[in-house]
């Protein structure tokens, strides 16, 4: 007989953002826990609010499943002793399987007798397994916590109620002083308690209520009343996700209504409404049919129509209030000049150990100005960088942003357009803080992404140099995700820059003036900081699902672009599948081994001929020519290169000993192998690469 369960966890209202993936959790804890207790059931559906989270089980099974199997013991040699009675041994094991002598028979193993038994262990009925869901609902995490009372106890909220039903009956647990029942709560304002008579009772009965439990329920009426609402007005609404999933979580029973605002306030930028609504009052913006941003917001109550008028009027003015600061901020902002804001950023801290933020400003002007040319901008270009590094902070001091931080950047576009900046200059005010999270934006502009990556490298630099390097999962400045943003705009712009660049960047800027790095100077910290950056290329790499010994291979060497280490991995992907690419890599990889144990070189050292004793060492000098000769950046065609001199490097190991006693003679093949294992760097590090 299949049967209904019910769990219901009352509680203080829940911060919208936590609802979600909360309830998203206790789904997830209790299929497992059914699955471990060998609880068959159909479906688990969930249902929450900002007051509740709650599980419906459909089709329980009415019993755990019945299991039947077989036990190993020791050996029939130590079962028995030489009079064939049962050891001790054998009794200890028959007693711990609560069986006994007598149950035992022996099983032959790889031709040894073991003694065995066949245990039956009837399930348990589903009614004397559920209440340990108990621990199920005290096990959910949050990520904020609370106690309540005088208990050591935590969780998002107070716990109000328990629903646990299995049917028509009770499923009895507590939690701390609260006992399970049949008692819910409905709306806070607009219902009274519900009883369940039965668990299939729910969610309807709390309709009755005021409470629509379904969550996907209430995001449809939602969604369907904001598209009456535009289709009365001839309005139209971007339902942004992320705002009606957060506006869903806010209300147990949702009425959409429209409210105004006076027009004079359509002289403030677009982005500021949109902010003042959409962020600060988790409102939805109303445009035209020619996309003109209207005099109109809508928003949702948790509740019905009685007195919406009242509640019309009431956010009208809170939203009045709060666009009568934009404007008034966008107005005053107006009468200072972007040099007058740049100015008093010299007063302003970055960190108490690290300098002002106009140093900041410095400091990145010299890296963006030596990426820049190493990237080969434009003279154009580079004035246009020079430029943007000189103010691309001056937003911070201004007012607007200082009430509505999360415009930074894009005020910072808005005024440097007004004032007359160069277009591409305005641009990067805002795309210097591009991506804000680790899949967002990117920058679009190549002045905007180099002066992005000169933003983030100067923070990673000047915190770990500060001592004030990300460990666990404490990252308080996010450095991981500016390292990531590094690494992906330059991926995105198609960039030749390796990580070994940015640090040379950091030196030539340190050089130029040491003044900017008065609290971090450059110290040992800087190869942290390189694989710091590096493990973030690991990571982009990692999405595309290559092999590990493959992202190991390709970014272990510091010199290739993040462009050459991403076309590293794609080939060598590739040509796995190859007959012949585990003999190349394999006579690669021993190139590159024996490499490891040459001594320094000269940059200019040759190979001398004179020192040839056979045939395979003129025939593999004479092939690795050829390939220096036609070896590009294109990583494709280099790896059929180096895939040709697989036979003349196999040839080469059967003829020549390396290792030589003549000590000219051997540091002369050591040469000759290092030349070659310098080509092979393009793919990374190759003895990384697990090919057996």
């Amino acid at each position: 007989m299949a049967h209904t369960f019910l769990l219901e966890i009352g509680l203080e209202e829940i911060p919208a953002h936590v609802v979600t993936p909360s309830v998203e959790q206790l789904v997830t804890k209790v299929k497992n826990f059914l699955k471990e207790e060998r609880l068959e059931f159909e479906a688990v559906k969930a249902y929450s609010t900002p007051r509740r989270l709650a599980v419906k089980v459909l089709g329980l099974a009415d019993k755990q499943a019945d299991i039947k199997e077989e036990a190993k013991g020791p050996a029939k040699k130590i079962a028995l002793d030489a009079d064939g009675n049962w050891t001790k041994a054998a009794q200890g094991f028959v007693r711990g399987q609560g069986m006994t002598t007598d149950d035992i028979f022996f099983k032959e193993i790889k031709g040894v007798e073991y003694v065995h038994v066949e245990k039956f262990i009837a399930g348990k009925q589903a009614a004397e397994i559920l209440p340990k869901l108990k621990e199920v609902a005290m096990s959910l995490k949050f990520p904020t916590m609370m106690r309540w009372g005088s208990n050591d106890f935590e969780y998002v909220r107070p716990i109000k109620w328990l629903v646990a039903l299995l049917d028509q009956e009770v499923v009895p647990f507590a939690i701390l002083d609260v006992k399970t029942d049949r008692l819910s709560q409905g709306h806070r304002f607009l219902g009274k308690p519900v009883s369940f008579a039965s668990a299939d009772d729910y969610p309807e009965a709390l309709v009755k209520e005021m409470v629509i439990a379904d969550a996907a329920e209430r995001k449809n009426m939602i969604r369907n009343q904001i598209a009456t609402l535009a289709k009365e007005n001839d309005w139209v609404v971007d339902v942004d996700e992320d705002l009606l999933e957060e506006v869903n979580n806010l209300v147990e029973y949702p009425t959409v209504f429209a409210g105004k605002f006076a027009d004079k306030y359509l002289e403030v930028p677009d982005v500021v409404l949109i902010t003042s609504m959409k962020d600060n009052q988790r409102y939805f913006y109303v445009r035209n049919q020619a996309g003109k941003l209207l005099p109109f917001f809508i928003a949702v109550r948790n509740g019905n129509k009685a007195y919406l008028e009242n509640v019309v009027a009431g956010n009208e003015k809170v939203l009045t209030a709060r666009l009568e600061d934009a404007k008034f901020f966008y107005q005053e902002d107006q009468k200072q000049t972007i040099a007058q804001y740049v100015e008093r950023l010299k007063t302003v801290m970055f960190h108490d150990k690290i300098g002002t933020i106009y140093q900041k400003m410095q400091r990145v002007q010299l890296l963006a100005a030596n990426l820049g040319q190493k990237l080969g901008f434009t003279e154009e270009q580079l004035a246009d960088l020079k430029r943007a590094a000189m103010i691309y902070k001056f937003d911070l001091v201004t007012g607007m942003v200082g009430e509505f931080s999360e415009l930074q950047g894009i005020m910072g576009e808005i005024y440097a357009r007004m004032q007359g900046e160069k277009e591409t200059v305005a641009k990067a005010m805002s795309e210097e803080y591009m991506p804000t999270s680790a899949e967002g934006k990117l920058p679009a502009s190549p002045v905007g992404a180099l002066l992005s990556i000169a933003d983030k490298l100067d923070s990673i630099y000047a915190f770990f140099a500060a001592g004030m390097i990300p460990s666990g999962s404490n990252d308080p400045y996010a450095l991981r995700r500016q390292a990531l943003g590094i690494v992906r705009i330059a991926l995105d712009q198609n960039w030749n820059l390796a990580v070994t660049d940015l640090s040379q960047a950091i030196k030539a800027a340190y050089k130029a003036d040491a003044s900017l790095f008065e609290k971090i100077v450059p110290t040992d910290s800087q190869a942290e900081m390189e694989n710091f950056i590096l493990d973030r290329l690991h990571q982009v790499l990692a999405a595309d699902k290559y092999s590990h010994d493959t992202l190991d291979t390709v970014v272990a060497v510091k010199a290739n672009s993040f462009v050459t280490s991403q076309k590293a991995a794609a080939v060598l992907t590739k040509h796995r599948a190859d007959a012949d690419f585990k003999e190349t890599i394999e006579a690669l990889t021993r190139v590159v081994r024996l490499a490891k144990k040459a001594p320094d070189f000269a940059a200019d050292a040759k190979v001398d001929a004179s020192l040839f004793e056979n045939e395979s060492e003129v025939a593999l000098q004479a092939a690795v020519a050829q390939v220096k000769e036609q070896f590009s950046a294109d990583v494709a065609a280099d790896y059929e290169l180096l895939r040709k001199l697989r036979q003349p490097i196999s040839t080469y190991f059967d003829q020549t000993m390396v290792m030589a006693k003549d000590e000219a003679v051997k540091n002369n093949r050591l040469l000759q192998l290092s030349q070659l294992a310098d080509l092979t760097t393009i793919f990374g590090q190759l003895d990384k690469l697990n090919v057996k």
